[in-house]
């Protein structure tokens, strides 16, 4: 493995920018494998919608493997919490074996909680807890969650599910001590893919297209037909809830194509807002001209792996 400065490479930036063949070529580059990011790519035979692009995993005809994509089925509700246990073992299984992470995808929260060192942790609901809450005020509960902790976040008490919530969570963590080793990723090197507004768009409007004449549809066909609830896709978001509302007679084709197209302009939007968030909080993300080459992008990115970045 070559040498680098960082103990893992991330390489994001909103929808179609052309992130997974960058991370392959990377990875190929630094004798590693690719770890996805991507929160919709977990789920088996969700393919053409989530963009599992296979053929851009082939560097020099070697497939490049990759992680934590096809790990659960289709109507499951992964969570950000198993996705960031899922990523630890994967990438001390890598380490152990002297092959270098290279981390793909677009899932802000996912990417964030790998790069920002923090342990996430699973709370369950606590019925009786909420039962003994149901009747308290929000000022009542603002003061009961005062007594486990300053109460430096407001957004813990903006409203009474919300403080409810935030209680239930210290309350847990209290009976149950957290595990509060260092987070193991320590010099994470991120990078991102990006494109004018415009060029954006323009990606994101053929890429639509490709995947429409490409057999989406038939592939949510498949999905329904193989039992998964229509509510389940729906709740995926984007192509799976626009072709299925198709698919259900809820709209046109025309409507569908339409609403889908505005509703991935503005996730590619939100993307964008959560990545300026990372860096507002002090995570530095190395935006790459998405114009240049893929080869002139990688290698930009193992010279920043190497202490220039």
């Amino acid at each position: 493995m070559n040498e680098t400065i960082h103990d893992i490479i991330v390489v994001t930036g909103p929808t179609a920018t052309g992130k997974t063949r960058l991370a392959a070529l990377v990875a190929a580059k630094l004798g590693g494998e690719v770890i996805s990011a991507d929160s919709r790519q977990v789920y088996r035979g969700m393919d053409i919608g989530t963009g599992k692009d296979l053929s851009d995993y082939i560097v020099d005809g070697r497939s490049i493997p990759s992680h934590l994509i096809d790990i659960v089925d289709a109507g499951y509700r992964y969570n950000v919490y198993e996705y960031q246990r899922d990523f630890l073992n994967v990438c001390s299984d890598m380490h152990q074996r002297g092959c270098f992470p290279v981390v793909c995808g677009g899932s802000g929260m996912y990417v964030d909680s790998i790069v920002s060192g923090y342990r996430m942790i699973q709370v369950p609901v606590n019925t009786e807890l909420r039962s003994a809450l149901s009747d308290r005020s929000l000022e009542e509960l603002t003061g009961i969650l005062g007594q486990y902790k300053n109460l430096h976040n407001k957004t813990d008490v903006d409203t009474v599910k919300r403080a409810v919530r935030a209680i239930e969570i210290e309350d847990y963590c209290i009976q149950h001590p957290f595990d509060d080793k260092p987070f193991p990723v320590t010099n994470p090197l991120v990078t991102g893919i990006f494109f004018d507004r415009e060029t954006r768009r323009e990606r994101i409007t053929l890429r639509l297209r490709e995947r429409l004449e490409g057999g989406m549809i038939e592939e949510v066909q498949r999905l329904i037909a193989a039992g998964i609830h229509p509510d389940d896709l729906i709740y995926y978001g984007l192509e799976y809830k626009y072709v299925t509302l198709y698919l259900l007679n809820k709209m046109s084709y025309e409507e569908m194509a339409q609403k889908l197209e505005v509703e991935i302009h503005r996730f590619a939007k939100r993307q964008m807002t959560w990545f300026r968030g990372m860096e507002r909080r002090g995570i530095t993300i190395n935006w790459i001209d998405g114009r240049l080459s893929d080869e002139e992008k990688a290698d930009l990115v193992i010279e920043m792996a190497k202490g220039a970045g």
